[in-house]
């Protein structure tokens, strides 16, 4: 390979999550990328800060909740101990701000249910020195009607469609109406789709 093929770096990268699941699909993907000259992995705080003292790997990636550890705690402890290593925190279910992470010392944010080429794009992006925030839309960027608004926060609340039609005072037909516009315009199938894309861009507190 030339080296005009190569990225400016090969990265060495630290995965730390305690799942072997995990570690195995990360771990295959990210040593088929060009750029990727080692792939390390730990399964606790501790195991990663050693990890990263031994080898000072350009990026971890490091998950929200490692057991009962915090992912942004971790963060912190990697940032102190080992500076040069960026990090990328990522999570299956649990969210955090950018602000929050940001406190934390992470460069970005990914989402495990995002495609494999998008989180080695984020991984490579992070390890280059450059920040990976998902694009928090607003209500007013995505369309939403103060009516669609307040549909998906009673959505968030639990309401069923009827229990929706008589707090807003309109018919099930409307809500339904409303839900669809909000599932077209969130880019969502369901009722669980919709509430968690919008806890991700931010549109629920």
């Amino acid at each position: 390979m030339s080296d005009t093929e190569r990225s400016p770096k090969r990265l060495s990268v630290l995965v730390v999550d305690d799942h072997d699941v995990v570690h195995w699909g990360f771990r295959l993907m990210l040593t088929q990328q060009p750029w990727v000259q080692r792939c390390l992995s730990a399964h606790t705080g501790r195991e990663a800060l050693a990890l990263a003292a031994r080898y000072r790997p350009h990026v971890a990636l490091v998950d929200l909740f490692i057991g009962e550890e915090s992912g942004a705690e971790v963060c912190e402890q990697l940032r102190v101990t080992e500076p040069n290593t960026r990090v990328l925190l990522f999570s299956g279910a649990g969210n955090i701000s950018p602000q929050a992470a940001r406190a934390a010392g992470a460069s970005g944010f990914a989402y495990k249910d995002w495609p494999a080429r998008r989180i080695a794009s984020a991984v490579h992006m992070v390890g280059l020195g450059k920040t990976v925030f998902e694009h928090h839309d607003h209500q007013a960027a995505l369309g939403l009607s103060e009516r669609e608004r307040a549909v998906l926060e009673l959505i968030a609340d639990g309401l069923t469609n009827p229990e929706i039609a008589g707090s807003l005072h309109i018919s099930k037909h409307t809500v339904k109406e409303h839900s669809s516009s909000l599932y077209r315009k969130l880019e969502v199938r369901n009722r669980a789709e919709a509430v968690q894309r919008a806890q991700r861009l931010g549109l629920l507190a």
